[in-house]
């Protein structure tokens, strides 16, 4: 079993910056990648950010883009979203997710969850 534990959420002005966190904890092995999705109100979660174990290999929804970074500190098992330029579009709740297998894109082949953490951007 494996545990996700995020933080970092918050509310802030347009064009700030906020940095999520997720720590993993149980039976991860040492092949998993680990994701970032959002889910807004009414609409569909979507895929925000992924990075492989070994952290060489990232992938980002264009959106974001040149705005957030994700990192990944396996001595800690934690991945960071690092959010910049934040924009009111950006508002969501944001998950992280771990796939024991490796790199993957879509939600549905994601293992594991964590409990989400509120972004809120005002404009």
């Amino acid at each position: 079993q494996v545990q996700l534990v995020e933080s970092g959420g918050g509310l802030v002005q347009a064009g700030g910056s906020l940095r999520l966190s997720c720590a993993a904890s149980g039976r991860t092995g040492s092949s998993y990648a680990m994701g970032w999705f959002r889910q807004a109100p009414g609409k569909e979660r979507e895929f925000v950010a992924a990075i492989s174990w070994s952290g060489d290999t990232t992938y980002y929804k264009d959106p974001v883009k040149g705005r957030f970074t994700i990192s990944k500190a396996n001595a800690k098992n934690t991945v960071y979203l690092q959010m910049n330029s934040l924009k009111p579009e950006d508002t969501a709740v944001y998950y992280c997710a771990l796939a024991l297998g490796g790199m993957v894109l879509r939600a549905s082949s994601y293992d594991y969850w964590g409990q989400g953490t509120q972004v809120t951007v005002s404009s």
